[in-house]
This record gives C-alpha cells, structure tokens and sequence, in this order.
C-alpha cells in the first residue's frame, strides 16, 4: 500500500489498476512503469481490457488520427517507437465545406497520420505487456473505497489495489460503477455514426490525402468527415441524435457525391461497406473526475479539444500526467486538484472557448453564413490560419478565436457576405 497515511506518492510495493487499455491507459500504465524503472521503486500495475484488439474482432468508432505532437509523447515520454507500420494514410490537408462552398487548407509543418484505431489499441496494449505490465481481459463489476485501498471486482476475480484510474473511454456500464462508488459524473456527449467505404485504387488516389470535413445545414448533424485509410474510406457523422438513417441520407447528400462521384458503386467492392457503428464522445468535462484512490483519464475525464476531438493525443496526455500525479504527489483528492488538474489546465481552459465554438458554427452554418467565411479566408491568411487549427486541432480554441474575431478577419468576413451570390448549391 502507498505510504504515510495511504494517500502519498505511489512507491515500492504498490499497485495501481487502470480500468480500460486504451490509448489514455496505456499510457498511464507505462509511464507508471517507466517511474517505477527510474526510482528502483518497483511496483505492480495491472490493465482491466475485456476487449480483443488483436485479430480486429473489435470496431472503435473512433476515426483513428493521430496527430501532434503524439509521436514526440511516445517516444520521449513513454519510450516507444512511433508505429509508423500502421499508418495508412499521412494527412498533408484538409478540405472544409459549408453550404456555398469549400476551402482547402494545409500547413505543410503540420501531419497527422490516419490508422485502424482498433490495430493501434493492439500495438499500444503489446507494447504495456512487454514492459511487464499486467492485462487481465476482464471487465469490472463493482468497486469498494477503504482507508486502506480500493478493491476492485472483475468478472475474474477480486483485485487489491492502492489506487483505480477509470480509462473506460465513455463505457456506460464502467461509468455506472464509479458513479455508484464515489460519485463521478460522466461528460455530456455526442453521437457518432461511423461506416467505411472502398471506392477502388483510382478514387482513393484520386481522393488525396485528405481529410473532408462537413459542416452541413443540417439540424441534427452538427459535423461530418471523411478520411483516407489507404485502401478505404472512413465517414462519420456527429450530433446530439445521429443514426444510421441520418447516415444514409448524408450519403446520398449533394455534398458526398460532389467528394465521392463514384459512390453509387458502394458495396459491390467490399461487403463490409456502409456498415454503420455507433458511438459517443465527450464534449464537456465529467464531473468528480478524480478523489481519494481514484482518477480520470481520457475521454472518461472529458478532457479533450472541445468540438474538435483529438481525442487519441489527448488521451495519451491526460494518461502520462496523472500517472506523474501518482508518483509524485500523491493518489489522494489534494494530489489531484493540486497536481493533476493544473497540468491539464491547457485543455480545461480551453472547454468553454471550443463550446462556444461549437455553438457559433452550427448557428452560423444553419443560417447560411459559413459559405462568405470560407470565401474570406480564401483572401485573409490569418482567418484561414484559424479555420486550419479549428480542423486540425493543431492550436487552442482561444487563439482560433482571437484569429477569426481580428479586424482583418472580421472585414474580410463583412466583404464576402456582401459578395455572397445568390442561389448556391446546398451541402
């Protein structure tokens, strides 16, 4: 157990449980690892994963980006080479679209990397087991906070631990239990329909790399993209009620046949085509995300770029910070707050400007005024600078507003509504 009175840093002898080996604890676990190698304060860490990740038995909603600065955290932080074999498409720009028109946008010192997220939680969690980290493939039934520790049951067996870190994405089920034990509030969220697409070798070429993104006037579609896998396409839509009904119809939209001309041949290429997946993401904080013996991490905490997501790198940082929170400071709700929280303040502080953010764009987009703003940030570089971090995630909401709202942009903005044509096709 830890020292003192339970709740200091994690030293020799202890035992941390993560629930969840996804990329947020994953990370957790092997940066607990690498402090435990350096202090010669061995201790025990143990992965709840009832999922198979090898073999692709599972399907994650997610649309696998990996974007920076992920390869610097694995390699520096967490001492894992980036897994360049898995990467399917290295995204050089992105292409927005609105109702009235489209804009390209690139930053060439910015690249992101698409991959099979479900082939990156395998190498993430082989890479932990290497390291001798242990993964039972077990879920979690039910939780019990004492003094002394926290038990955790599995469908396997009871497990003893100093501390639990919930890295359960956003489970249901898992988040049931800790709101049952000591009161955690998962993070409001939004839906997301997923499905995949083989166009055949000459459209993928033809599509580039690129990722597609949509801001349709839609009431119920807040956003949607479209992303290279190398040999396929993955197409997601996100809303507060998005369905595959939702889905089918976005396919059939003007703006999808517009980016995927040949799509009226889905399906006679691959039978797994336009199969839809749904799923959750968060898009606000989880409240009681951390107190004595446990911690959030990922998509449980809510700690992503607000709208955006970028919930892979995100979950890597918020895994490496509360695992320094652990060693260093303590596993207590002091640890936490005073630790923890400050080092994740560049994404908490940042909650309110992407929810506004978010708000602002889906106004904007139903009333059919995206079309001059894409117009103007074809003439105003500092306002296409803003749309290019707002799609890429490359940069804080904060800054893309002081970029969007500054004079030159605003002008910009105000002469393209004035030039705004009349009769443009819709999205």
């Amino acid at each position: 157990m830890a020292s003192e009175a339970g709740l200091g840093p994690l030293g020799a002898g202890g035992h941390v449980v993560v629930m969840g080996g996804g990329p947020a604890g994953v990370a957790c676990a092997l940066m607990l690892q690498r402090h435990a190698l350096g202090k010669g304060a061995p201790f025990q860490v143990t992965i709840l994963e009832s999922k198979e990740f090898a073999g692709e038995r599972h399907h994650n909603q997610c649309a696998g980006v990996l974007s920076p600065p992920l390869a610097e955290l694995l390699e520096s932080d967490l001492g894992i080479a980036f897994p360049r074999q898995l990467v399917r498409s290295v995204i050089e720009a992105y292409v927005l679209h609105a109702e009235g028109g489209s804009l390209s946008l690139r930053d060439p010192s910015v690249v992101s990397h698409a991959v099979r997220r479900v082939q990156f939680d395998a190498f993430m969690l082989d890479q932990a087991r290497e390291r001798g980290v242990s993964v039972i493939p077990a879920r979690a039934v039910d939780l019990e906070f004492h003094s002394s520790g926290v038990v955790v049951y599995t469908e396997a067996k009871p497990i003893e631990a100093d501390i639990v870190v919930g890295a359960f994405g956003m489970d249901e089920g898992a988040a049931a239990i800790f709101q049952r034990a000591c009161g955690y509030r998962p993070p409001q969220a939004l839906a997301s329909v997923v499905t995949k697409y083989h166009p055949g070798d000459p459209a993928m070429e033809a599509f580039g790399a690129r990722i597609h993104a949509f801001l349709p006037r839609h009431r119920r579609i807040e956003f949607a993209g479209v992303t290279p896998k190398g040999n396929h396409l993955t197409i997601n839509i996100a809303g507060r009620s998005v369905d595959t009904a939702l889905m089918r119809e976005f396919l059939r939209s003007a703006a999808m046949r517009r980016v995927l001309p040949n799509l009226d041949q889905a399906g006679t290429i691959d039978s797994n085509d336009l199969r839809c997946y749904k799923g959750r993401f968060p898009s606000s904080l989880a409240g009681n995300l951390f107190g004595d013996r446990y911690v959030m991490v990922g998509d449980s905490a809510g700690l992503v770029r607000a709208f955006k997501g970028k919930g892979i790198t995100s979950a890597v940082q918020t895994g490496i910070r509360a695992a320094d929170t652990i060693v260093r400071a303590g596993i207590s709700e002091k640890a936490f707050r005073h630790d923890y929280l400050p080092a994740n303040q560049d994404l908490v502080r940042d909650i309110p400007y992407g929810r506004a953010m978010r708000l602002a764009v889906i106004v904007l987009a139903n009333v059919g005024l995206f079309g001059p703003i894409l117009a103007a940030g074809e003439r105003e570089p500092r306002l296409r600078e803003g749309l290019f971090e707002a799609v890429s995630g490359d940069a804080s909401y904060v800054q893309v507003w002081r970029k969007g709202l500054s004079p030159r942009s605003l002008a910009a903005v105000a002469r393209a509504t004035l030039r705004k044509p009349r009769g443009a096709p819709p999205l």
